[in-house]
């Protein structure tokens, strides 16, 4: 970031200095309605500018270094095309801007999964959740809008103006997939434009996401070094937007941590991730993200774990510990992967989907169904196991599969599940005094506990983070 501030400075004090914008604010961008809006830039010092839309005119002056901000009071939903003007010794005039909700998304390969693969994939094998493969060529929704992070450019000032697009063409194709079809279901569900930025990196471990100075914050991590590059990818690729208002984050990622058998301190991590970007925008924003597909980790070999069954279920559970954070959600994946050696499954409009479902249930309070079966508490007697969820729209007469239960041996076997009154019952006769159940505890899952068309989450009740574990 120093060094940013230096080339800043040196530019600002050069002769031909002119108002430069961030990358972040362009043409074709969509603006968070009903929040202030900062809209900042570069010129020189002791420059008057002078910035107006939407019948709003605000004035700065730059400081020593050349920079200048401004605060629009809160917008409210456009889906008109309108112009952004800026005055100083030069004037810019950005166009096609509209006002509605702006999401974040970041994450690893998954969640920069470009829209352009759709096409080159086989026919996925759930044809119950469609094959969208000819999505771009459909695309010409004018109310989607999207920004693809450039790590090398975004922490620099800007010319050209074009760093938001129209969701269609070449600036779809190369576009996380994920991304766009939660945009496209937000913006059918709540008519109003939505914008999208994706920053991600293909292989990134979480810890790139993270400033070192966040790490040093968090009591898990004292006297601690913890490795993968912390702050790789969160200095050039997240701190440069965070002037910039959204709505919320959304983050699929895991995949390379999970290699490495992580448990209790991926949670720590992304407990961290959450607490930083929250308060580098300065607000409780809401975090939805992705349970990480299954896939075959025991069979791969590895020179710094040894990788079992059980490392993938235990991975889950550690994504898990993070729902006991406010304003947080968490989709479940476990049967959106039609073979278990792709560590990148298609499926990635269900993916987008799920995740909008959430934000539309909880961020904009519609009246919809949004999640599977949530596990909350259990109680043992009369040699069965007796189950609360939230969530849970039980269908008569209906064969759960997937469960296990153990008595206090610890030896798991096949149960028979089933839901009476508004509670799922468990149990099995070669455990005549259970003490554990758990659910699609397994790297290839193929339970059936569904409820609003949706699947529970996997989970054991013998979970040893939920005491080791502190959300606060």
């Amino acid at each position: 970031m120093m060094t940013l501030l230096i080339f800043l400075s040196l530019f600002a004090t050069s002769a031909n200095a002119k108002i430069l914008l961030p990358q972040i604010l362009s043409s074709n961008m969509v603006l968070q309605r009903d929040k202030p809006i900062n809209i900042w830039g570069f010129a020189s010092p002791d420059e008057k500018v002078e910035v107006a839309f939407a019948g709003q005119t605000k004035q700065a002056i730059t400081d020593k270094n050349g920079n200048w901000s401004v605060l629009l009071s809160p917008l409210k939903t456009s889906a008109q095309p309108q112009k952004m003007t800026f005055l100083g010794t030069n004037k810019i005039e950005l166009t096609n801007i509209l006002v509605g909700e702006v999401w974040l998304c970041s994450g690893q390969s998954n969640m920069e999964y470009q829209m352009r693969k759709l096409a080159k994939i086989p026919k996925p094998k759930n044809e119950k959740l469609g094959f969208p493969s000819d999505e771009v060529e459909k695309a010409n929704n004018q109310q989607i809008r999207i920004f693809l992070v450039n790590r090398k450019q975004l922490a620099k000032p800007d010319s050209v103006h074009k760093s938001w697009a129209v969701a269609e063409d070449s600036a779809l194709r190369a576009f996380s997939a994920v991304g766009y079809f939660f945009a496209k279901e937000i913006q059918e569900k709540l008519g109003i434009p939505v914008g999208m930025i994706s920053s991600a990196v293909s292989g990134s471990a979480i810890e790139p996401w993270i400033s070192p100075e966040a790490f040093a914050q968090e009591a898990y991590f004292k006297n601690q070094k913890v490795g993968n590059d912390p702050g790789k990818f969160y200095t050039p690729m997240i701190e440069p937007l965070t002037k910039f208002k959204v709505r919320g984050f959304l983050w699929y990622q895991g995949e390379t941590n999970c290699f490495l058998n992580e448990t209790i301190s991926y949670s720590y991590k992304l407990k961290t991730l959450v607490n930083l970007w929250r308060k580098a925008w300065g607000e409780q924003l809401p975090f939805y993200y992705v349970q990480i597909a299954p896939y075959d980790y025991s069979k791969q070999k590895s020179d710094k774990v040894v990788l079992t069954q059980d490392t993938e279920p235990n991975f889950w559970e550690a994504q898990q510990q993070i729902l006991r954070l406010p304003n947080t959600g968490m989709i479940a994946t476990s049967d959106l992967n039609d073979n278990g050696a792709d560590l990148h499954p298609t499926y990635k409009w269900e993916v987008g989907r799920r995740l909008a479902l959430l934000a539309l249930g909880k961020t904009y309070n519609q009246k919809i169904d949004f999640s599977g079966p949530l596990y909350k508490t259990v109680a043992f007697k009369n040699n069965m196991a007796i189950m609360n969820f939230d969530y849970l729209k039980p269908i008569a007469g209906s064969t759960i599969t997937g469960f296990t239960i153990a008595g206090s041996d610890g030896r798991f076997v096949v149960a028979k599940a089933n839901i009476k009154e508004g509670k799922v019952i468990v149990s099995s006769k070669e455990i005549p005094n259970p003490k554990a159940v758990r659910y699609n505890w397994t790297e290839n899952p193929s339970g059936n506990f569904y409820s609003n068309g949706l699947p529970a989450l996997p989970f054991r009740t013998d979970n040893p983070l939920t005491s080791q574990f502190k959300a606060n």
